[in-house]
């Protein structure tokens, strides 16, 4: 089994537009990426969770006993 790799720490800031924003840091503290706060949310939701998963299999997997 693959080790999940862990999540890139993310702080939020405000764009001069007011616009909100996601900056990831490499390990140094500079910027490695800045992403709108938007489109970083939504493809997190989408990706879902592979603890989340797991639970939703068992609770089909429960369901279907009954």
């Amino acid at each position: 089994m693959a080790k999940a790799k862990a999540k890139a720490r993310r702080t939020t800031h405000r764009s001069s537009k007011g616009t909100k924003l996601y900056a990831v840091r490499d390990k140094a503290g500079r910027f490695k990426d800045i992403q709108v706060y938007a489109r970083a949310h939504a493809a997190d939701i989408k990706r879902g969770t592979t603890r989340g998963e797991a639970v939703a299999r068992a609770k089909r997997k429960t369901a279907r006993k009954k």
